[in-house]
């Protein structure tokens, strides 16, 4: 095989936005074969669009003509359209987070095992140039051994108000689940993907219960809001290192803050931007001073990594049994702030 047959699963904002532009940027490895959405109209305004040959009704006859699928649906159909993309011999590019339950993820990671076809999560923040630059101070022991670590998510007024990102059975939860996943991801694969063994969080919704609050990003109905517009967590590992974590969509700070921060026996690292402390090799941060985060540009390498892998070109950046560990830690904050005690999760 020279080149995958690529299907779209979901045909909304995502799919448009960072999918669809990534494959074609990849015309001689990938082909935008085949489109499916449950409105079928915006499916074929889709094709139309982008010159995709294929409109499916049902996403199942999808399968006979593609090798590989990539899933933009909400939340709550990750995990049934995931496994049904495997056990037909087709590989997978699910949209984060893997599933809104850790039995689901583990279905799918089931599924991959079982059919030998590729599972990977769009966890796109660790192909960015500043998470690469970070991943290589790790492994170059620029740090020494992690102790701590600091992660926060935080949007000052953008609670999204389109689609369904405030509909808790669709989506299993609000700001935890969709945007802190991103830099939870993130961190653990710069620690090394470390074991968690407890949890402890607390989720809130009470700012975005009162009526005519100032939100950036559309409108949302205070009423039927019912999912985490701030959280805190805070997870100890196996091995020691702890991680300290925040994230909201309407916190009461002066400006949006994405930051994730590592201290280490010899040193420590900040990734946005991407900052190195007292370095063990002084070369090592004059070289990577200016590393950037761009999405769009990560965007393109989770493309190419993915197409490549399914090639048997490449070995996937994200691995399946890391995001089930993402979506353990998640389900295990939910579940904290629910019984107002820690969770065990070895």
């Amino acid at each position: 095989m020279t080149k995958i047959r690529m299907g779209l699963i979901g045909a909304g904002g995502i799919a448009q936005d960072r999918h669809i532009p990534a494959y074609l940027n990849l015309p001689e490895k990938c082909e935008l074969t085949a489109v499916h959405d449950v409105n079928e109209a915006r499916a074929r305004d889709v094709a139309e669009k982008f010159n995709i040959q294929h409109v499916f009704q049902n996403y199942h006859d999808m399968f006979e003509v593609v090798d590989a699928v990539t899933i933009c649906t909400p939340n709550k159909f990750h995990a049934e359209i995931s496994v049904a993309a495997l056990e037909a011999g087709v590989h997978v590019l699910c949209e984060k987070p893997m599933a809104i339950t850790t039995a689901e993820c583990e279905r799918m990671i089931d599924a991959s095992n079982k059919s030998n076809r590729l599972l990977s999560i769009a966890y796109h923040y660790r192909y960015t140039e500043a998470s690469q630059v970070a991943k290589q101070a790790v492994l170059k022991n620029e740090i020494g051994e992690p102790l701590v670590t600091r992660v926060q998510a935080l949007r000052r007024r953008k609670v999204p108000g389109w689609g369904v990102f405030t509909n808790k059975e669709l989506q299993g939860g609000g700001s935890l689940i969709d945007y802190g996943c991103h830099l939870l991801d993130q961190a653990l694969w710069l620690l090394g993907n470390p074991v968690p063994v407890e949890v402890m969080g607390m989720t809130y919704n009470r700012l975005s219960k009162i009526p005519n609050q100032i939100n950036d990003w559309g409108t949302f109905d205070h009423e039927t809001f019912d999912v985490d517009d701030h959280v805190s967590g805070y997870i100890t590992f196996q091995n020691g290192m702890s991680l300290l974590l925040e994230c909201s969509w309407a916190a009461n700070i002066k400006e949006d803050t994405k930051h994730v921060s590592i201290s280490g026996v010899d040193g420590g690292l900040n990734v946005y931007p991407f900052e190195l402390y007292q370095p063990k090799h002084g070369t090592f941060m004059e070289s990577f001073a200016k590393a950037e985060h761009d999405e769009r540009k990560a965007g393109f390498v989770q493309a190419e990594n993915f197409v490549d892998s399914c090639l048997g070109k490449a070995d996937l950046v994200v691995k399946p049994e890391q995001a089930l560990t993402v979506s353990k830690i998640i389900e295990a904050i939910y579940k904290s702030s629910e019984t107002g005690t820690s969770v065990r999760i070895m």
